[in-house]
């Protein structure tokens, strides 16, 4: 099969094509035909040897996956060859999504949203997850609560936006001013622009942030938190951020995706349903790894993927 391998850490070029073996499922594994791979930016820094969760190459990148069932493995009875299914499988570790072939233990896994094609089932495992764990498991989002989400066209932005008010949130979003109009189109209830608008100053009686910047950033939002509140942070705040933080006695949750089956079918009722929705800025066929690489620097709306 073709996969994408690097062989070093660098710039997109050294994501290249190659013929491997294809993936035989053992016990309670799927091989998946992938159609679908999302491109998040953990799969970047991990290319340019930012963030070194695979160890040294060669390797092949990539978490999200869409696509059908090929075969499974003893015990698997959740699935059968011929089904659509979407997922984040074995993530830190390597699960080489970025290649025509996946395999992927059967419980990582959910049955694909027939409201979605592939493009978009593809596109939802990682920040779905991301945004699911943050505002449903680590904060405990509730019907009324004021939820402020930062960089609320992006991948997980998007897609927190609507699991926010498929729970009946109040949900206020920044962004720049050329994505605020597909912000409100996402039913945020209030929309700054991050850019003009010092949302320190124009935000408060905050329950939960969803923190996806790093750095200070944290440190700002806590200007906008209620007594009780939360910041659901995405990366890591400063050392300075994080003293701050302590300080002050907010709660403070530091996310970090994992794989859940679960969670999936819960994202995939809520798009089924019609409320949940995946933006796909851009599709790339597998051999342009790269490109979708370069691409997705430019901060696009949404999501982008490969295509296998």
């Amino acid at each position: 099969m073709r996969a994408i391998v690097q062989t070093t850490v660098g710039g997109p070029e050294v994501l290249t094509v190659s013929e491997v073996p294809t993936p035989r499922p053992v016990a309670g594994q799927v091989l998946v035909k992938v159609k679908a791979a999302g491109v998040n930016p953990v799969d970047v820094a991990v290319r340019a040897g930012y963030y070194p969760l695979l160890g040294e190459p060669p390797f092949t990148i990539g978490w999200d996956v869409a696509g059908t069932v090929e075969a499974v493995g003893d015990g698997v009875t959740a699935f059968k060859a011929g089904d659509d299914v979407f997922g984040m499988p074995y993530f830190p570790k390597q699960a080489a999504a970025y290649a025509e072939y996946a395999v992927a233990p059967a419980d990582q896994l959910a049955t694909k949203p027939k409201a979605l094609d592939f493009d978009q089932a593809g596109g939802l495992p990682l920040a779905g997850l991301t945004a699911w764990q943050a505002l449903v498991d680590a904060a405990d989002i509730k019907a009324g609560h004021r939820v402020l989400i930062h960089a609320a066209a992006g991948g997980v932005g998007h897609l927190a936006v609507q699991i926010a008010k498929a729970q009946s949130a109040y949900v206020i979003a920044t962004a720049s001013t050329e994505k605020l109009d597909f912000v409100r189109s996402l039913g945020a209830d209030e929309v700054i622009d991050y850019t003009t608008t010092d949302f320190t100053t124009a935000v408060r009686d905050i329950d939960i942030v969803l923190e996806p910047i790093g750095g200070d950033h944290a440190a700002l939002s806590l200007k906008t938190l209620r007594p009780g509140g939360i910041i659901a942070a995405l990366l890591t705040p400063s050392d300075a951020a994080k003293a701050e933080i302590d300080r002050s006695g907010a709660r403070f949750a530091r996310v970090g995706v994992r794989p859940d089956g679960t969670a999936l079918g819960e994202l995939a009722k809520l798009a089924n349903a019609g409320k949940l929705k995946v933006h796909v800025a851009k599709a790339f066929p597998l051999e342009q790894a790269g490109a979708a690489h370069t691409f997705l620097g430019t901060k696009p709306i949404g999501k982008v993927v490969l295509t296998a």
